[in-house]
């Protein structure tokens, strides 16, 4: 039956093929435009903008949305009845066996079948006219960079099969250059402000003319004056008059700006002077609705001159809110300071909505009243959150978080919330599960000692984050126990910076049932295997003999008894270096991976990000994060255990420095599609004789990495370990990624990433093919590269990579491609981009 269905489905996209399927006689559907500009083809994404009919799009050079859009058909019917008509015999034959409403629902499965089909774009069949628009738009668009003789020519190559081209053939001519540029400025009051401000004009004499020079010096002179009290200056109180007529190609500018604006009195239009207009009264309604907007408020205060109202009790302490208004009686009026309110009133996530609006008051005309209307969330709520996993360590899982949240905790706008998680999935060693639990409070300003919280202005939305939590984890590599505190500082440096620091972020990791550790890394225990058969040959020890390993592997008691003798047996080192230092390297990472640690991080981090909105695809983003582990509680203590490692209460101390170093950038490249491009480079730096503990450890491959690896399976260096988790204390990650439609919801991708693991502790328990030594590493680098597959539901994207081992540097021959293809291939499952 799936063959069937497969052959089915085969034959119908071989017959939708035929692009011009659905072309009328005398049509022609467009597959191709080209766009000269002085005889030279331009392939702009810029001009691109004002064409306006454009090919189908393609994927690998063929129009697939047309494919399944032709395998609709047009002429079928629409109905079940007209449908039952068409096809008697099918239609009576279940309405026989089932029922009427069967048949009914049998038509309307093949009618609903043939528009989901035709839904998809249709060819695209040139148009005379809108040829015509698109040679307009793009001449006026050159008019616009200065070129106002330039010409547009198109021609519309029609062929024999139905299928036709456009060439837009452009001559831009002489460019326009601006010659003696004056200003004139009406008003007494808006001449000394320009004067007092400093202002610098964009409009330079000699410079092209560019009509996006002309806005943003439009834009910069009404920002000017909104700042600076002007509250009903407009831009249509500003006028450009330029002369284009000239013959030798320069052309003189006028900035005139007007001194009164016109306002409607009594059906008559009236002019009235530009002034400078002060807030008189500030009124904060905290509850607002619209169903009580004309009832009296019950409850009011006044505090630092700005009035709080509510209709019911004052559920906020002013002292706080007001920290959110920018604007005070007696200042004069601001754009920036407005924004800035409502920007803050928004960040505080505890109403639905801020509106405010503006009334003059006043016989003088120059004093506003200011009306902060707020609409607050509800109080309480509940969150649920799901999420299905996948990778080589979690064959199959899923997770939940249940969170209710407080808001207005404690008067002050404060998030006080408590989540609960837990997740269950199935793994190479059985069923596992995680369950925890933590509780938050988030501030809207600093809290803390010493005056410190006066060290960032409130314009810059300083925030104060408190949590406490604890989890538990079973079969996920050893069981291990989690209590975590932190105390985390961020602020607003400006709209594209972002400044965090984490001043007591502190977590206790204990390992529990650590005797399983030979049952969750089989591979160390195979290793040590075939140490002790080979130290048993050494040194004559029988198979009846009390061995150690001779039990089973769950004896990590034994198995560790075994390598401390063989670590400390210095004749085997003689004739035996590899394995003894084999044995070495098993010993160090069993002491790591099963010891408990306490990691009190202090860390400061700067974001950038240049991005918009979500739908702005031209952007940076650059993240820095320095932190450090153990500094300050090791100055507390001296003590140290009996491995050399400092101690804290007895729990070993994570002492290291770590830093982490991101970048980003995404191109908008037209059509829908998008190149991104990431790199990654983190290093840790351990003091002390510390370890590095497992969690904080670096590994590289999974669904967000080295998409050709599966997670913990590549490095360290050029080492194949075959163990199950590959950890380094360096790592360098850089991906490149092409993104474009397909059809309808699905969204395709070509990728290609590269990067590694190394360790670079100077530990001699580390093979020296792991180690960094340079320049030379950098032939370490795997390289991995493939395709991908991506359904978006604007809220989620869900998310399936092919990645391919493009470049394998622990291969002893050849490198590249020897495994390149789909058996060896790594099939990810992801929600949402890479990166």
């Amino acid at each position: 039956m799936k063959k069937l269905f497969f052959y089915f489905f085969l034959i119908s996209i071989l017959i939708s093929c035929n692009s011009t399927k659905h072309v009328a006689e005398e049509e022609h559907m467009l597959t191709q435009i080209y766009i000269f500009v002085d005889s030279v083809k331009n392939k702009s994404s810029e001009l691109q903008k004002y064409v306006l009919q454009k090919p189908n799009p393609r994927l690998l050079d063929l129009p697939i949305a047309l494919y399944f859009h032709n395998i609709g058909n047009h002429d079928k019917p629409e109905t079940p009845s007209d449908w039952g008509k068409k096809n008697l015999r099918s239609y009576n034959f279940i309405k026989k066996i089932f029922s009427e409403k069967q048949s009914i629902a049998y038509a309307k499965s093949f009618i609903n079948l043939n528009k989901w089909f035709l839904k998809y774009e249709g060819p695209v069949i040139v148009s005379d006219k809108k040829v015509k628009n698109t040679e307009n738009n793009l001449w006026a668009y050159y008019k616009t960079q200065g070129y106002f003789k330039s010409k547009v020519v198109s021609k519309i190559n029609r062929f024999n099969d139905k299928k036709a081209t456009v060439n837009y053939h452009i001559t831009k001519g002489e460019p326009t250059l601006l010659d003696t540029i004056k200003l004139k400025i009406e008003s007494h009051i808006l001449d000394s402000i320009y004067k007092n401000s400093g202002i610098t004009s964009l409009l330079k004499t000699g410079d092209q003319y560019n009509d996006k020079t002309f806005r943003d010096e439009a834009s910069k002179v009404l920002k000017l004056y909104r700042n600076n009290g002007i509250y009903y200056f407009t831009e249509s109180a500003l006028g450009f008059y330029v002369d284009s007529t000239r013959a030798d190609y320069k052309t003189n500018v006028d900035f005139l700006i007007n001194k009164d604006r016109l306002i409607s009195e009594n059906g008559n239009y009236v002019k009235k002077p530009f002034k400078i207009h002060t807030i008189k009264e500030v009124n904060v309604i905290t509850d607002y609705s619209y169903t009580k907007k004309n009832e009296v408020h019950k409850d009011s205060t006044s505090y630092n001159g700005i009035n709080f109202l509510a209709h019911n009790k004052l559920k906020y302490n002013p002292k706080y809110l007001a920290q959110s208004i920018f604007l005070k009686p007696g200042e004069i009026y601001k754009d920036t300071l407005r924004n800035l309110t409502r920007s803050h009133l928004k960040s505080l996530k505890n109403f639905k909505s801020s509106n405010i609006t503006f009334t003059p008051i006043g016989n003088a005309g120059n004093e506003l009243k200011m009306d902060v209307f707020l609409a607050p969330i509800e109080k309480y709520t509940l969150g649920f959150e799901t999420e299905l996993t996948h990778s080589n360590i979690r064959e199959i899982g899923t997770s939940a978080k249940f969170s209710i949240t407080n808001r207005n905790a404690f008067r002050g706008a404060e998030l006080l919330k408590l989540s609960f998680l837990g997740s269950y999935f199935t793994s190479n060693n059985g069923p596992g599960w995680e369950i925890g639990v933590d509780a938050s409070l988030e501030i809207p300003r600093f809290v803390a000692p010493f005056g410190l919280s006066k060290l960032v202005p409130k314009e810059m939305s300083p925030r104060t984050l408190f949590s406490i939590g604890s989890s538990f984890q079973k079969n996920i590599g050893l069981d291990r126990q989690t209590f975590t505190f932190l105390s985390d500082y961020r602020w607003q440096y400006n709209s594209k910076k972002t400044i965090q620091l984490e001043v007591f972020n502190t977590q206790y990791i204990q390992n529990l049932n650590i005797d399983r550790f030979f049952n969750i890394y089989s591979s160390e225990f195979k290793n040590l295997d075939d140490i002790a058969k080979i130290y048993d040959a050494v040194n004559n020890i029988t198979v009846n003999s009390n061995y150690p390993l001779k039990t089973d592997a769950t004896q990590s008691s034994n198995a560790l008894n075994f390598m401390n003798i063989v670590a400390n047996k210095s004749s085997f080192k003689t004739t035996n270096p590899v394995e003894y230092n084999t044995n070495l390297n098993i010993l160090n990472r069993y002491n790591i991976v099963t010891s408990d640690f306490l990691i009190p991080v202090l860390a400061y981090s700067y974001t950038y990000n240049s991005q918009t909105n979500f739908k702005d695809n031209n952007f940076k983003f650059f993240k820095a994060r320095i932190a450090n582990s153990g500094n300050v509680l090791g100055l507390f203590s001296k003590n140290y255990n009996s491995k050399g490692k400092k101690t804290f209460s007895k729990i070993p101390l994570a002492q290291y420095f770590k830093t982490d170093l991101e970048y980003k950038q995404f191109w908008d490249v037209g059509n829908n599609s998008v190149f991104g491009f990431r790199t990654f480079l983190g290093t840790i730096l351990t003091y002390d004789n510390s370890d590095i503990p497992f969690t904080k450890s670096y590994f590289a491959g999974g669904s967000n990495d080295i998409r050709a690896w599966q997670t913990y399976e590549l490095g360290p260096g050029s080492r194949n370990t075959g163990l199950e988790y590959n950890v380094g204390s360096l790592k360098f990650l850089t991906s490149a990624e092409y993104r474009f439609n397909v059809v309808s919801k699905l969204k395709g991708a070509l990728f290609m990433d590269a990067g590694n693991i190394w360790d670079i502790t100077g530990s001699t328990f580390v093979d020296d093919d792991a180690k960094f030594k340079g320049i030379s590493s950098l032939k370490d680098i795997a390289i991995g590269s493939g395709f991908g597959a991506r359904l978006d539901f604007s809220f989620l994207i869900l998310r399936v990579d092919v990645g391919f081992k493009t470049y394998e540097p622990y291969l002893k021959d050849s490198k590249w491609f020897k495994n390149y293809n789909f058996a060896n291939a790594v099939y990810n499952i992801g929600i949402n981009y890479p990166f």
